[in-house]
């Protein structure tokens, strides 16, 4: 068997602002402080966004601040789930990907993401991208604040849940930043990289992937990989 493993944000959609904008509501709700700048997520999970840009509003949190965020965050993108829809995309070729992996004999998917599982499931399912994850196989920001760990704890989870044993050339991590690169290379696992955020082609191709692409319009290298 083999394990896809999928980044979310700027890998499989894009919020458009959405995403800042609820993260910025429950930041507020949880600290009594309006958010006046956010610390950087590209790559980063939730616990470490949430924790940093409480540090640059001069306030120290702790895990429960953090739970409470967490299921602020579930409740407000289920809320606005129509403003995602309206103002969010889905990424060109998410879609076909993740019905082209379908279709091959023994691969699973899941993903790897900051996001908390609740939001997760709610962004991919508001533009019908959920069809083909099975969700309880995935890494998710609750489980840690690293990301190498959130690839570890995915591929355990498959393997148990499977009752499979999973090597790491089993497995393949697509995300869009240098984070799931390196995320990739710690857990030993093999790494398409996708230049649909905000870092270049070239940046990407500098972290050293398998392999990394403009987007997920040529399913070509992501059939090689599983081959």
């Amino acid at each position: 068997m083999k394990l896809v493993l999928w980044d979310i944000d700027h890998t499989l959609i894009a919020t458009r602002g959405v995403g800042r904008e609820l993260f910025g509501q429950c930041f507020e709700h949880v600290t009594g402080q309006p958010m006046k700048q956010q610390a950087l997520v590209d790559g980063m999970t939730e616990p470490v966004i949430f924790r940093e840009t409480a540090r640059l509003h001069g306030i120290d949190t702790d895990r429960t601040q953090f739970e409470a965020f967490a299921r602020c965050s579930a409740q407000r993108h289920q809320v606005h789930a129509h403003i995602l829809r309206e103002r969010g995309h889905a990424l060109p070729g998410a879609a076909a990907a993740l019905a082209a992996v379908a279709e091959m004999d023994d691969v699973v998917q899941s993903v790897v993401t900051g996001n908390v599982r609740p939001v997760a499931e709610i962004k991919l399912g508001v533009f019908g991208l959920d069809t083909h994850i099975v969700f309880p196989y995935g890494g998710y920001g609750e489980d840690h604040d690293d990301r190498p760990e959130l690839v570890r704890t995915a591929i355990k989870r498959t393997a148990q849940a499977s009752g499979t044993t999973l090597h790491p050339a089993d497995v393949l991590l697509i995300g869009d930043t240098p984070a799931d690169i390196a995320a990739g290379h710690e857990a030993g696992v093999p790494v398409l990289a996708v230049a649909t955020g905000r870092t270049s082609l070239s940046d990407l191709q500098r972290a050293r992937p398998t392999q990394a692409v403009a987007d997920l319009q040529d399913l070509a290298p992501l059939r090689a990989l599983l081959n």
